[in-house]
């Protein structure tokens, strides 16, 4: 059996041609190089076909609610913040119904690994448009087109306060495999936004699309620099910069906290006793 193969669960259930199974093989490749084990990480997931990759790992796995995925996270790290956390999702799940969580996810710094299958439409519900949609695009809600401007996934990570911020194509598994290893080693924030064609919804940013636009960063680049972050994500659609955009050292979330130095809330001993809390109910009659 293959390191690999240990975290076989459920078969997939993608379309073939999705860019979820390339997403998947480099995440399992990427738990391989870092020597994990499936119990030595918890994944949180959310709802949409990127979401699904959590039932096709062996794993500590919690599947949230539509756009939930990040705030269940922040529960579990203040619960225990040594355990890994990862958080595999969609544009639809983390940009749109959880649009709001994912701001404030990155603001405080959580010290999680958050992969985006960006395919830049709804596939689980029949290919509506998503928050990342190009003007212009069909749907069968949007018969003459999409009128809004789409959001930036690396820029709204940005401004946010991320402090890991990458972009991938799931066609180029070498450079996504190695950005998932470093987004998982990051302490605080880190975003991987993944863009990858839906092979039945979109037939506007297919495979041969992302990869004719996708552009590794060149060594000129400082991943340090805020500006260049800033400027870099900026780019015109007709090169797509992938790679790490940004890097930066902050205090994680779960560091600021005095509570939870030291032993995790999760192994400490609970000690209830009803008659000590029937006071303080007493005193809010």
């Amino acid at each position: 059996m293959t390191c690999a193969e240990t975290f076989d669960f459920h078969e997939p259930q993608w379309c073939p041609g999705c860019g979820n199974f390339d997403i998947l093989v480099c995440f399992k490749e990427a738990l391989c190089g870092l020597g994990l084990k499936p119990q030595e990480f918890i994944m949180v997931t959310g709802i949409g076909q990127a979401s699904k990759l959590g039932f096709s790992v062996k794993c500590n796995l919690f599947d949230g609610l539509h756009g939930r995925a990040l705030p269940v996270a922040t529960g579990i790290n203040m619960a225990n913040h040594k355990v890994k956390l990862i958080s595999v999702s969609g544009d639809g799940d983390y940009y749109g119904e959880g649009g709001n969580h994912f701001i404030h996810a990155a603001r405080r710094n959580l010290n999680i690994a958050v992969f985006a299958g960006d395919n830049r439409v709804y596939g689980l519900t029949k290919g509506q448009a998503s928050p990342t949609s190009s003007p212009g695009f069909v749907t069968p809600i949007h018969p003459e087109g999409v009128g809004g401007k789409p959001i930036s996934p690396v820029l709204l990570a940005l401004a946010s306060g991320a402090t890991f911020v990458a972009r991938a194509f799931s066609g180029n598994k070498e450079e996504l495999s190695g950005l998932m290893r470093q987004a998982i080693e990051h302490k605080g924030f880190a975003l991987v936004d993944i863009m990858s064609p839906c092979i039945t919804f979109n037939k506007a940013n297919t495979f041969g699309w992302f990869k004719n636009r996708a552009k590794p960063v060149g060594p000129g680049h400082d991943p340090s620099s805020f500006e260049a972050a800033i400027k870099l994500a900026s780019a015109e659609q007709d090169s797509i910069a992938t790679g790490v955009i940004y890097k930066a050292c902050r205090p994680a979330f779960d560091a600021r906290f005095s509570a939870l130095k030291g032993e995790t809330i999760a192994a400490r001993t609970a000690d209830f006793v009803p008659g000590r809390v029937r006071p303080l109910f007493e005193r809010f009659k």
